[in-house]
Formats: C-alpha cells, structure tokens, sequence
C-alpha cells in the first residue's frame, strides 16, 4: 500500500523552497507514495508543474498572519486527505501545518526548516519550541541552519541533513561564445561595451585607465557575470550593484546580468541609475527560463547576508560556473575558496571591505592569465554536484525518511 504524503506550503511563487519542495513532490515513486500538496496563501508558477504530474493541490486562502479560517480549512483537507506523513515547508506552513496535523492525528509529521532565520521574533521562537516535542523530524538542507536551531533550543538528534537537488542540465551543443553571443544580441547588448563612453564618469574611468585595459586586446566577448536573487534585504544586491561599478571603473568589459524581483527593485534601479551603471547593470525581472541564462555566465555572485542553501549556486555549478559567494551559512557548504569557487569574508559587518573584496576577486577572477582556474573551478564544482546533490540522491534520502519515521512510528 502506498504511503500517503502531504506537502504543506505557504505559496507556490518562484523561489527556493517552492523548487525543492515541487522537485520532490513530482519525482518521489509513484509506487510507493501518494503525493498531495496545500498551498497556505496563493498559487504561483509552480503549480504548473504539479499539474503537469498530475499532482493534486489545494489553495488553503491564508488572508493574514492569523488566521482561525485557514486553520479550520486546513484541518479538513487533512481529515479528507487522511496522509501517512505531513511535511511542511516554511514557517508559516511549519506553525499552521503542524498545529493541524497534530489536531488530526497524523502519525508523521516532518518540519522543513530550508534557511538560517535571525529575522524570527520572540514569540516566533516559542511556536517553534512549542511544535518540537511532537515533530518526528527536522528535514533541513545545510548544517548551517541545524547549528542555528540546536542553539534555539531543538534537540539536534531531531535533524536530517538533505542537501538541495538540481537537475542534470541539458546537454548544449553550442559552445560557450556562442550561447554568449546569442544572448547577447536577443538582450541587444553590444559586443564591445568597453568601448561605450555615455558619461562623464565614464570618461574618466577610460582616463585613468586603473587597470591598463585600454592598451590590451579586449576579449571576442565581455564577461557575463550572473545574479539570481529575490529582491530582499536578505540577497544585498546593493553589494552586487556597488561591485559593479568598481569593476566597470577596472575597465573590464562585462555585464552583470541580474534574473529577479520583489520589493527593492525600485530602490535598486534608482540605485543603478546614481551609480550610472545601466549601460553594465542589466536587471531582467523575474524568469522561468534561469537555465538557459546559466550557462553563458563566466562567473555567479551570491552576496546574501544569510542562506539556507543556495538553488542559484548548485545551478551555476551544474554547468561548470565559478561562484564568487559571501561567507555565511550554507553558502560555505557549496563554495570552497581555490577549490570550487571563491568566499567573500563578512569583515565583521564592514559593508566597504566586503563589497571591494567581492569587486577585486571577481576582476582577478576575470583576468586573462586566470583563465585556467575559472575553468579548474568550475570542472571541481560541476563534479561535486554530481556527486552529492543530484535530485536521485535528495529523492531517495527523503523517500528513505519518510519511510523509516512510519516504520518506527507503528512499532
């Protein structure tokens, strides 16, 4: 008999926890496990690819914070599904969702904590304590968030480390100029930025000539630099805008190519339009197709004040793409300094220091004569996400959990 399992989620919006947690639900055994999903708040794109494998999901219609509503519609899809297992996936589904499973009597109910979470308030804290005695299991992707939670008061042996998964990416018959010099005409950009004086700043960037590029031969094609990130204090893309400055006064010739939204993007365009960067800065907005972008990248930044697990990361790195990443939680999980990547040190909070490291690796990074390493980098991370965070590995550890929780739960 299949094992029944229950997805709680508070949306289904284009974001990291929504992706693993729809990579999962659609891929887990279809002849062991019944897969079901509730969806707290909204809908969003990935309830397209539930649809797709068929996957039953229900938009519970969680209007505010809280909401006795919600709860009581929640508790009637779950006495209607009758799961074996409740996995829930944030924290509002973390608190909603397993306030209800309990009240229903589920006999497996696994906690999905998927980030470091220093933004939680007091009483926050205390729902979290308060759920953990009749929580069989913390599923979390990164030591880093089990270090931060045992240090709130949940017991470590309660936690499951469960790397995120990404998928193989397409075999590209393309080489890599190619995919470069085709994205860049379809996004019009010039060939040749380096050559674009549209400012006074510009002009004395090409003056001063800091780095001797304007005696060099430029390269066939600039550099694409990628950044994949909602737009959240969180992902300090101020870091990332700043940087690039900095690397364009280097005279490198390059784009920054930042796939993302949310509620910063106009404090950032403004910011982009003072740092007279539009001409290097280009912001496309939320995308489905981030894969097709990936491989053209020479390098991805991740500037995040903390993470759980980077999906942005192990993508770039599926494709062999160096990852400059700020050194928190998670993120030290993916990137090793000379091996798979570069870490960017916190500098004890010094906002100047951590922004000009980011902008000098990335314009050594980028130099002619480390060429050899991008690509050594690259080939090491490519290899490491193979080997530990293929979407096989991450369903059959969560399959394996599911399935040892109810055999301990029936004895």
């Amino acid at each position: 008999m299949r094992i029944k399992v229950l997805f709680i989620i508070p949306t289904l919006d284009r974001c990291g926890a929504e992706k693993q947690m729809t990579l999962l639900a659609t891929n887990l055994p279809r002849d062991r496990f019944e897969v079901h999903v509730a969806v707290l708040t909204r809908d969003g794109p990935y309830s397209q690819e539930l649809r797709k494998a068929e996957i039953p999901f229900e938009i519970i219609g969680k209007k505010s914070k809280f909401s006795p509503s919600a709860y009581y519609r929640l508790k009637k899809l779950i006495k209607k599904i009758k799961p074996d297992v409740v996995h829930t996936w944030l924290f509002a589904a973390n608190s909603y969702g397993r306030k209800a499973a309990f009240a229903c009597g589920v006999p497996v109910v696994v906690c999905g904590e998927r980030c470091v979470d220093p933004w939680k308030s007091a009483w926050q804290g205390w729902i979290d304590r308060k759920l953990e005695p009749q929580t069989a299991a913390y599923a979390v992707n990164s030591t880093g968030i089990v270090d931060f939670y045992v240090k709130k008061g949940i017991p470590k042996e309660k936690f499951v480390v469960i790397p995120n998964a990404v998928e193989a990416p397409d075999v590209v018959d393309l080489n890599k100029n190619d995919l470069k010099r085709n994205l860049l005409q379809e996004l019009d950009l010039s060939l040749t930025p380096e050559l674009e004086i549209t400012s006074e700043k510009d002009l004395v960037f090409h003056e001063m000539n800091i780095s001797g590029a304007n005696g060099t031969t430029p390269p066939e094609l600039p550099f694409l630099i990628g950044l994949v990130a909602r737009f959240w204090p969180q992902k300090r893309i101020k870091d990332a805008l700043w940087a690039a400055d900095q690397v364009k006064f280097a005279q490198l010739n390059f784009y920054l190519i930042v796939l993302g939204d949310g509620p910063e993007r106009d404090a950032l365009l403004r910011y982009r339009e003072d740092l007279q960067i539009s001409d290097r800065v280009v912001m496309l907005g939320e995308r489905n197709d981030v894969s097709r972008f990936m491989p053209c990248f020479d390098v991805l930044w991740n500037c995040s004040a903390y993470e759980g697990q980077s999906n942005s990361i192990l993508e770039a790195q599926s494709f062999g793409i160096p990852v400059i990443a700020s050194d928190v939680p998670g993120n030290r999980d993916l990137v090793e300094t000379g091996k798979t990547g570069i870490i960017i040190p916190e500098f004890d909070g010094d906002e100047t220091r951590r922004r000009t490291a980011l902008s000098s690796e990335t314009i050594r990074l980028l130099s002619e004569e480390n060429k050899d390493l991008r690509r050594r980098l690259g080939q090491a991370a490519q290899n490491r996400v193979r080997e530990e965070f293929s979407l096989q590995k991450a369903v059959d550890r969560h399959a394996k959990l599911y399935e040892r929780l109810l055999s301990q739960c029936k004895k």
